[in-house]
């Protein structure tokens, strides 16, 4: 008998309002479930901040929702934040020095191994960031 060897992938999904509430509650949901994987917070956690804030203030349509993806693969770890502006896409630009915002992907470029914007069936797009996960990480802790 031939027996198939498969490993899970750890994942996380979970769709939130396109407010500054969902955008918090983003945070705080990935910074738990990567508790939960064993995984460092840092810098995912910021990593999440950001292109949540992001999809809440730029990528918002009146009534529709943004939706966060984790998994892990291998040692690497991967954020996707998904929104309804696909005519929206996001470039790191340096903003006016006095600017309190506008700084959010500079911090995302820095963090992350790399990232990237994917479209999505119309509207949708994707903002997604990759971050290596320690090298002593195997796999989520079992209960």
């Amino acid at each position: 008998m031939n027996q198939e060897i498969s490993t899970p992938i750890p994942n996380f999904t979970a769709q939130l309002s396109s407010t500054p509430r969902g955008a918090r509650l983003a945070r705080l949901l990935a910074t738990e479930q990567l508790h939960s994987w064993g995984m460092a917070l840092d810098p995912a956690q910021l990593i999440v901040a950001e292109l949540a804030a992001n999809a809440a203030t730029h990528g918002r349509v009146v009534g529709r929702d943004f939706r966060l993806t984790l998994y892990a693969v291998g040692d690497t770890l991967r954020i996707e934040v998904a929104d309804t502006r696909g005519d929206h896409h996001p470039e790191p630009a340096l903003p006016d020095p006095d600017a309190d915002s506008g700084r959010g992907l500079l911090l995302v470029e820095a963090l992350a191994d790399k990232w990237g914007v994917a479209p999505g069936l119309p509207p949708r797009k994707t903002v997604w960031a990759e971050v290596r996960v320690a090298p002593d990480y195997d796999g989520p802790r079992r209960n």
